[in-house]
């Protein structure tokens, strides 16, 4: 049920990362919901991993936009490349 939670709160933070961050993105509405599924995974694993969240619990709506731009920002340096 935790995986089915950080997957549905990172498809709306990957939208709100993309509207948060400015720029332009050349990138689709599919790529845009996979980076913020990645994100949220990814606040999650680092929270659990700062003793902020307890092993296998789903990050916060904060977290997951915050590691949703993160990785939009990561994403955007390669392309630049």
């Amino acid at each position: 049920m935790t995986v089915l939670i950080t997957i549905f709160i990172g498809l709306i933070a990957g939208f709100i990362a993309r509207a948060i961050k400015p720029g332009n993105d050349s990138m689709g509405w599919i790529m845009t919901a996979v980076l913020g599924v990645a994100g949220s995974f990814l606040a999650s694993y680092a929270g659990a991993a700062l003793g902020l969240y307890a092993p296998g619990q789903a990050a916060g709506f904060i977290a997951s936009v915050v590691g949703a731009v993160v990785l939009l920002v990561l994403v955007g340096l390669i392309r630049k490349n």
